[in-house]
């Protein structure tokens, strides 16, 4: 499993969560919502101290990460988060 950032994502995870070199944001899985890989389940965001990480990527000196027990919620997918001009916030694309 792959995860990509990308830019435009990253620049309003850093407005949205008031983030900072060094800091740390998690995803992970939620009852409820809808996802196009587990039905019933979502992804959460937070800012979060890591506990046993599954994957992670830096960018610009911030680091996302899930959990080992959250990895199961991808079926093998990578995750790539862009940003939507038109809703003003990240989507998660499921590739």
């Amino acid at each position: 499993m792959n995860m990509e950032i990308q830019k435009d994502a990253l620049n309003w995870y850093k407005d949205e969560l008031e983030l900072e070199n060094g800091d740390q944001v998690r995803f992970f899985v939620r009852y409820g919502g809808c996802s196009s890989v587990q039905k019933g389940f979502s992804l959460g965001v937070s800012k979060d101290e890591p506990q046993d990480i599954g994957i992670s990527t830096e960018v610009e000196g911030i680091t996302f990460f899930i959990e080992e027990s959250d990895i199961w919620y991808f079926d093998n997918h990578d995750l790539l988060v862009s940003y939507s001009e038109a809703s003003e916030e990240p989507v998660f694309e499921y590739q």
